[in-house]
């Protein structure tokens, strides 16, 4: 099994503190910011960075819908990793100053990947299409955070 990694990135027009603080509210903002791409979003503990446990359903594909239960910690300034309980997944946000009011913010999912030809689709479209599902959440984050 190879590990499959999307990353997505963005220069926001707001300070850093503001950004990560709104991609660490997952009761309030992150809903918000959520594609068509999520469903069944829920916050079951806490709703504010650490400690809390959220789940949603992603719809990666038509046919691929992925059932996430996801711990979130912040194992360092500037950054949230949500851990999906069901699978391999690890989604990890960085937010970092990006000179004079702007932060930038970087998006790493990874995960273990199928083997076989299975396993070589997976590793070469799906980065693909989460980084444009995620590019949505982004473009939606700048919306939300900037002026």
């Amino acid at each position: 099994m190879a590990q499959v990694e999307a990353t997505t990135e963005r220069i926001v027009a707001a300070d850093a503190e503001k950004v990560f603080d709104a991609v660490a509210d997952y009761s309030g903002t992150r809903p918000k910011l959520l594609s068509e791409h999520f469903s069944e979003y829920e916050v079951r503990e806490g709703g504010d960075g650490e400690g809390t446990l959220v789940h949603w359903k992603l719809q990666a594909t038509s046919k691929r819908v992925r059932d996430c239960l996801l711990e979130v910690s912040e194992p360092t300034d500037g950054e949230l990793v949500e851990k999906d309980r069901n699978s391999s997944m690890v989604t990890t946000w960085r937010v970092t100053p990006a000179g004079e009011g702007k932060s930038r913010v970087v998006v790493t999912t990874t995960w273990d990947g199928a083997g076989g030809i299975g396993g070589f689709f997976e590793k070469t479209f799906a980065p693909k299409g989460l980084g444009r599902i995620y590019d949505v959440v982004l473009d939606k984050l700048a919306t939300e955070v900037e002026g």
